[in-house]
Protein backbone atom coordinates (compact mmCIF):
# COMPACT_ATOMS: atom_id res chain seq x y z
CA UNK A 1 0.00 0.00 0.00
CA UNK A 2 1.72 3.56 -0.94
CA UNK A 3 1.26 6.10 1.39
CA UNK A 4 1.07 8.86 -0.59
CA UNK A 5 2.07 12.65 0.63
CA UNK A 6 -0.20 15.52 -0.44
CA UNK A 7 1.72 17.73 0.35
CA UNK A 8 5.88 17.14 -1.07
CA UNK A 9 8.31 16.21 1.69
CA UNK A 10 10.71 17.73 -0.40
CA UNK A 11 8.78 21.31 0.03
CA UNK A 12 8.10 20.81 4.03
CA UNK A 13 11.87 20.11 4.55
CA UNK A 14 12.65 23.68 3.37
CA UNK A 15 10.49 24.59 6.89
CA UNK A 16 12.62 22.47 9.09
CA UNK A 17 14.16 24.44 12.31
CA UNK A 18 17.86 23.72 12.36
CA UNK A 19 17.19 23.78 16.07
CA UNK A 20 15.10 20.47 16.37
CA UNK A 21 16.04 18.93 12.67
CA UNK A 22 12.26 18.61 12.47
CA UNK A 23 9.03 21.27 11.86
CA UNK A 24 6.97 23.05 14.56
CA UNK A 25 3.63 22.22 14.17
CA UNK A 26 0.21 23.81 15.30
CA UNK A 27 -2.98 22.44 14.45
CA UNK A 28 -6.13 24.75 13.88
CA UNK A 29 -8.79 22.91 15.49
CA UNK A 30 -7.49 21.93 19.14
CA UNK A 31 -4.23 24.48 19.03
CA UNK A 32 -1.97 21.59 19.77
CA UNK A 33 1.89 21.51 19.22
CA UNK A 34 3.81 19.19 17.62
CA UNK A 35 7.18 18.60 16.09
CA UNK A 36 6.87 16.09 12.85
CA UNK A 37 9.78 14.80 10.42
CA UNK A 38 8.00 15.33 6.98
CA UNK A 39 7.61 12.00 6.34
CA UNK A 40 5.04 12.15 9.56
CA UNK A 41 2.29 14.58 8.31
CA UNK A 42 -0.16 15.39 4.85
CA UNK A 43 -0.11 11.51 3.90
CA UNK A 44 -2.82 9.28 2.93
CA UNK A 45 -2.82 5.88 2.28
CA UNK A 46 -3.71 6.01 -1.51
CA UNK A 47 -4.25 8.81 -1.83
CA UNK A 48 -3.13 9.84 -5.19
CA UNK A 49 -4.86 6.25 -6.78
CA UNK A 50 -7.95 7.32 -7.73
CA UNK A 51 -10.39 4.48 -9.01
CA UNK A 52 -12.06 7.04 -11.36
CA UNK A 53 -9.37 7.09 -13.71
CA UNK A 54 -7.94 4.90 -16.43
CA UNK A 55 -4.65 4.92 -15.13
CA UNK A 56 -5.27 5.13 -11.26
CA UNK A 57 -1.71 6.28 -10.61
CA UNK A 58 -1.41 8.99 -13.20
CA UNK A 59 -0.59 12.34 -10.94
CA UNK A 60 2.76 9.72 -9.98
CA UNK A 61 4.24 10.39 -13.27
CA UNK A 62 3.47 14.32 -13.13
CA UNK A 63 5.16 14.20 -9.73
CA UNK A 64 8.46 12.93 -11.89
CA UNK A 65 9.13 16.47 -13.05
CA UNK A 66 8.05 18.77 -9.95
CA UNK A 67 9.43 16.95 -6.96
CA UNK A 68 13.00 15.98 -7.82
CA UNK A 69 13.61 20.09 -9.12
CA UNK A 70 12.09 21.37 -6.34
CA UNK A 71 15.10 22.77 -4.72
CA UNK A 72 16.79 23.45 -7.77
CA UNK A 73 13.94 25.83 -8.66
CA UNK A 74 13.78 27.78 -5.40
CA UNK A 75 16.90 28.45 -5.53
CA UNK A 76 16.35 29.67 -9.17
CA UNK A 77 13.22 31.70 -8.66
CA UNK A 78 14.91 33.32 -5.58
CA UNK A 79 17.43 34.38 -8.18
CA UNK A 80 14.70 35.55 -10.71
CA UNK A 81 16.20 32.99 -13.24
CA UNK A 82 13.98 30.44 -14.01
CA UNK A 83 14.25 28.00 -17.29
CA UNK A 84 11.76 25.74 -18.22
CA UNK A 85 11.79 22.84 -15.52
CA UNK A 86 12.27 25.25 -12.73
CA UNK A 87 8.45 26.64 -13.67
CA UNK A 88 7.29 22.99 -14.37
CA UNK A 89 8.16 21.97 -10.59
CA UNK A 90 6.92 25.57 -8.68
CA UNK A 91 3.71 26.17 -11.21
CA UNK A 92 3.43 22.04 -10.84
CA UNK A 93 3.85 22.13 -7.14
CA UNK A 94 0.61 24.65 -6.91
CA UNK A 95 -1.57 22.44 -9.16
CA UNK A 96 -0.58 19.16 -7.08
CA UNK A 97 -1.72 20.91 -4.19
CA UNK A 98 -5.07 22.16 -5.75
CA UNK A 99 -5.69 18.63 -7.34
CA UNK A 100 -4.70 16.15 -5.06
CA UNK A 101 -4.50 17.92 -1.23
CA UNK A 102 -8.14 17.01 1.41
CA UNK A 103 -8.89 20.90 1.19
CA UNK A 104 -9.01 20.99 -2.51
CA UNK A 105 -11.14 17.87 -2.60
CA UNK A 106 -13.44 19.39 0.15
CA UNK A 107 -14.17 22.53 -1.03
CA UNK A 108 -14.03 21.14 -4.98
CA UNK A 109 -17.30 19.27 -4.37
CA UNK A 110 -19.31 22.58 -3.81
CA UNK A 111 -20.21 22.76 -7.48
CA UNK A 112 -20.71 18.58 -7.85
CA UNK A 113 -23.20 18.89 -4.66
CA UNK A 114 -24.99 21.81 -6.21
CA UNK A 115 -25.28 19.97 -9.47
CA UNK A 116 -27.05 17.21 -7.81
CA UNK A 117 -28.94 19.65 -6.04
CA UNK A 118 -30.55 21.44 -9.23
CA UNK A 119 -30.75 17.92 -11.14
CA UNK A 120 -33.00 17.00 -8.26
CA UNK A 121 -35.12 20.04 -8.33
CA UNK A 122 -35.48 19.88 -12.00
CA UNK A 123 -36.77 16.50 -11.85
CA UNK A 124 -38.97 17.25 -8.81
CA UNK A 125 -40.57 19.77 -10.62
CA UNK A 126 -41.32 17.85 -13.91
CA UNK A 127 -42.73 14.93 -11.85
CA UNK A 128 -39.88 12.61 -11.78
CA UNK A 129 -39.76 12.13 -7.94
CA UNK A 130 -42.37 10.66 -6.30
CA UNK A 131 -43.88 12.62 -2.98
CA UNK A 132 -42.60 11.66 -0.08
CA UNK A 133 -44.42 8.98 2.26
CA UNK A 134 -46.53 10.93 5.05
CA UNK A 135 -45.13 8.49 7.97
CA UNK A 136 -41.54 10.68 7.14
CA UNK A 137 -43.51 13.86 7.95
CA UNK A 138 -42.07 15.94 4.82
CA UNK A 139 -44.06 17.50 1.97
CA UNK A 140 -41.47 16.86 -0.88
CA UNK A 141 -38.17 15.77 -1.67
CA UNK A 142 -37.07 19.49 -1.78
CA UNK A 143 -37.93 19.79 1.92
CA UNK A 144 -36.35 16.59 2.94
CA UNK A 145 -33.04 17.84 1.62
CA UNK A 146 -33.85 21.27 2.87
CA UNK A 147 -33.96 19.90 5.97
CA UNK A 148 -31.08 17.59 6.01
CA UNK A 149 -32.88 14.19 6.31
CA UNK A 150 -31.88 13.72 2.60
CA UNK A 151 -27.67 15.05 1.79
CA UNK A 152 -25.50 14.77 -0.75
CA UNK A 153 -22.41 12.72 -0.43
CA UNK A 154 -19.50 13.63 -2.91
CA UNK A 155 -16.72 10.86 -3.09
CA UNK A 156 -13.97 13.25 -2.48
CA UNK A 157 -11.93 11.25 -5.08
CA UNK A 158 -14.14 12.33 -7.82
CA UNK A 159 -13.13 16.02 -7.76
CA UNK A 160 -9.80 14.73 -7.73
CA UNK A 161 -10.00 12.69 -10.95
CA UNK A 162 -11.54 15.71 -12.31
CA UNK A 163 -8.38 18.10 -11.33
CA UNK A 164 -6.22 15.18 -12.36
CA UNK A 165 -7.38 15.60 -15.56
CA UNK A 166 -7.22 19.26 -15.80
CA UNK A 167 -3.58 19.17 -14.23
CA UNK A 168 -1.78 20.21 -17.78
CA UNK A 169 -4.14 23.05 -18.40
CA UNK A 170 -3.55 24.90 -14.86
CA UNK A 171 0.54 23.77 -15.37
CA UNK A 172 -0.09 25.84 -18.64
CA UNK A 173 -1.75 28.81 -17.34
CA UNK A 174 0.20 29.17 -14.09
CA UNK A 175 3.49 28.58 -16.00
CA UNK A 176 2.02 31.43 -18.68
CA UNK A 177 1.21 34.18 -16.00
CA UNK A 178 2.41 36.59 -14.12
CA UNK A 179 4.29 36.25 -10.85
CA UNK A 180 5.47 38.31 -8.13
CA UNK A 181 8.78 36.51 -6.59
CA UNK A 182 8.48 37.77 -2.98
CA UNK A 183 11.75 37.92 -1.37
CA UNK A 184 11.21 37.94 2.83
CA UNK A 185 13.98 40.29 4.48
CA UNK A 186 12.35 40.07 7.65
CA UNK A 187 13.89 37.39 9.55
CA UNK A 188 11.46 37.71 12.83
CA UNK A 189 8.24 37.16 10.96
CA UNK A 190 9.63 33.92 8.35
CA UNK A 191 6.76 32.19 6.23
CA UNK A 192 4.90 29.60 6.96
CA UNK A 193 3.38 26.74 5.27
CA UNK A 194 0.61 24.28 5.78
CA UNK A 195 -1.19 21.53 4.88
CA UNK A 196 -2.70 23.63 2.52
CA UNK A 197 0.02 25.76 1.28
CA UNK A 198 -1.22 28.28 -0.83
CA UNK A 199 -3.11 31.58 0.22
CA UNK A 200 -6.20 32.71 -2.01
CA UNK A 201 -5.69 36.74 -2.56
CA UNK A 202 -8.82 38.31 -4.76
CA UNK A 203 -6.84 40.21 -7.32
CA UNK A 204 -7.63 43.38 -9.85
CA UNK A 205 -9.23 40.50 -11.98
CA UNK A 206 -12.54 39.62 -10.17
CA UNK A 207 -12.53 36.30 -12.77
CA UNK A 208 -9.18 35.05 -11.03
CA UNK A 209 -7.64 34.57 -7.52
CA UNK A 210 -3.88 35.18 -7.14
CA UNK A 211 -2.34 32.14 -5.83
CA UNK A 212 0.52 32.96 -2.63
CA UNK A 213 2.53 29.61 -2.40
CA UNK A 214 5.57 29.26 0.10
CA UNK A 215 8.39 27.82 -0.97
CA UNK A 216 10.86 28.51 1.95
CA UNK A 217 10.62 30.63 5.17
CA UNK A 218 12.47 33.51 2.65
CA UNK A 219 10.91 33.10 -0.21
CA UNK A 220 7.03 32.66 -1.53
CA UNK A 221 5.57 33.16 -5.23
CA UNK A 222 2.35 35.25 -5.84
CA UNK A 223 1.05 33.58 -9.41
CA UNK A 224 -1.47 36.33 -10.30
CA UNK A 225 -3.47 33.79 -13.26
CA UNK A 226 -3.91 34.94 -16.50
CA UNK A 227 -7.72 34.54 -17.27
CA UNK A 228 -7.03 34.90 -21.21
CA UNK A 229 -5.32 31.79 -21.28
CA UNK A 230 -8.78 29.78 -20.00
CA UNK A 231 -9.04 27.52 -22.56
CA UNK A 232 -6.25 28.26 -24.78
CA UNK A 233 -3.71 25.78 -26.24
CA UNK A 234 -1.13 24.44 -23.80
CA UNK A 235 1.79 25.98 -23.94
CA UNK A 236 4.70 24.04 -21.92
CA UNK A 237 7.69 26.75 -23.70
CA UNK A 238 6.39 29.27 -20.81
CA UNK A 239 7.07 31.86 -23.14
CA UNK A 240 3.94 34.49 -21.69
CA UNK A 241 5.37 33.97 -18.14
CA UNK A 242 6.91 37.50 -16.51
CA UNK A 243 8.40 37.67 -13.42
CA UNK A 244 9.48 40.96 -11.20
CA UNK A 245 11.27 40.43 -7.65
CA UNK A 246 9.18 41.95 -4.78
CA UNK A 247 10.49 42.63 -1.41
CA UNK A 248 7.42 43.24 1.09
CA UNK A 249 7.20 45.40 4.46
CA UNK A 250 7.43 43.83 7.51
CA UNK A 251 3.41 44.66 7.69
CA UNK A 252 2.61 43.00 4.42
CA UNK A 253 4.56 39.76 5.23
CA UNK A 254 2.30 39.68 8.65
CA UNK A 255 -0.59 40.51 6.03
CA UNK A 256 0.48 37.26 4.07
CA UNK A 257 1.11 34.91 6.91
CA UNK A 258 -2.27 35.77 7.80
CA UNK A 259 -3.21 34.65 4.64
CA UNK A 260 -0.91 31.64 4.83
CA UNK A 261 -2.78 30.83 8.48
CA UNK A 262 -6.43 31.30 7.06
CA UNK A 263 -6.11 29.47 4.07
CA UNK A 264 -4.17 26.37 6.09
CA UNK A 265 -6.86 23.48 6.28
CA UNK A 266 -5.78 22.57 9.89
CA UNK A 267 -1.89 22.38 10.80
CA UNK A 268 0.19 25.52 10.08
CA UNK A 269 3.82 24.49 9.83
CA UNK A 270 7.02 26.79 10.86
CA UNK A 271 10.55 26.74 10.98
CA UNK A 272 10.65 28.93 14.31
CA UNK A 273 9.11 29.20 17.79
CA UNK A 274 8.95 32.68 17.91
CA UNK A 275 6.72 34.29 20.77
CA UNK A 276 3.84 35.63 18.59
CA UNK A 277 3.39 32.33 16.66
CA UNK A 278 0.86 30.93 18.86
CA UNK A 279 -1.44 33.48 19.38
CA UNK A 280 -1.24 34.67 15.39
CA UNK A 281 -2.37 31.43 14.43
CA UNK A 282 -4.78 31.06 17.37
CA UNK A 283 -6.43 34.72 16.23
CA UNK A 284 -6.32 33.30 12.45
CA UNK A 285 -7.33 29.73 13.27
CA UNK A 286 -11.35 29.88 12.18
CA UNK A 287 -10.98 30.57 8.46
CA UNK A 288 -10.34 27.98 5.73
CA UNK A 289 -10.89 28.63 2.29
CA UNK A 290 -14.99 27.05 1.09
CA UNK A 291 -16.33 26.72 -1.95
CA UNK A 292 -19.62 28.60 -2.87
CA UNK A 293 -21.86 28.65 -5.89
CA UNK A 294 -24.76 30.60 -7.14
CA UNK A 295 -27.48 29.24 -9.03
CA UNK A 296 -28.26 31.58 -11.40
CA UNK A 297 -32.05 30.93 -13.31
CA UNK A 298 -31.63 31.70 -17.56
CA UNK A 299 -35.58 31.28 -17.52
CA UNK A 300 -35.56 27.80 -18.87
CA UNK A 301 -32.85 26.34 -17.03
CA UNK A 302 -29.95 27.51 -14.66
CA UNK A 303 -26.22 27.79 -14.84
CA UNK A 304 -23.93 27.79 -11.78
CA UNK A 305 -21.44 30.31 -10.65
CA UNK A 306 -18.42 28.74 -8.57
CA UNK A 307 -15.86 30.30 -6.46
CA UNK A 308 -14.08 29.82 -3.81
CA UNK A 309 -12.60 31.78 -1.01
CA UNK A 310 -11.80 32.55 2.37
CA UNK A 311 -14.30 32.49 5.00
CA UNK A 312 -14.90 32.37 8.52
CA UNK A 313 -15.93 29.01 10.42
CA UNK A 314 -17.57 28.16 13.16
CA UNK A 315 -15.36 25.77 15.65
Amino acid sequence: MALDHYISQVHLRNFYSPKIDRLYAMRKSDLKTFEPRSQDVCRIDEGNTNPYLSESRAIELFLKSVEPNYNRAVELVRKNACDQMAIVAIAGFAAYVLACSPASMRFSSDPLRASVQTTADILESQGEIDTPPSSLGYKSFSEMMAKGAVTIDIDPMFPQALAVQSILSWLSIFGNSRWDILLNEHADAPFFTSDFPIGFEQGQDPRTVNKVVPLTPAVAVRILPDASLSGAPRDFSFAKLRTRTCRPARSEVVALNRLLVRCAENTVFFRDELPWVYKFIKDNRNYRVEGKTERISTGNGYFHLSTQRVAQIER
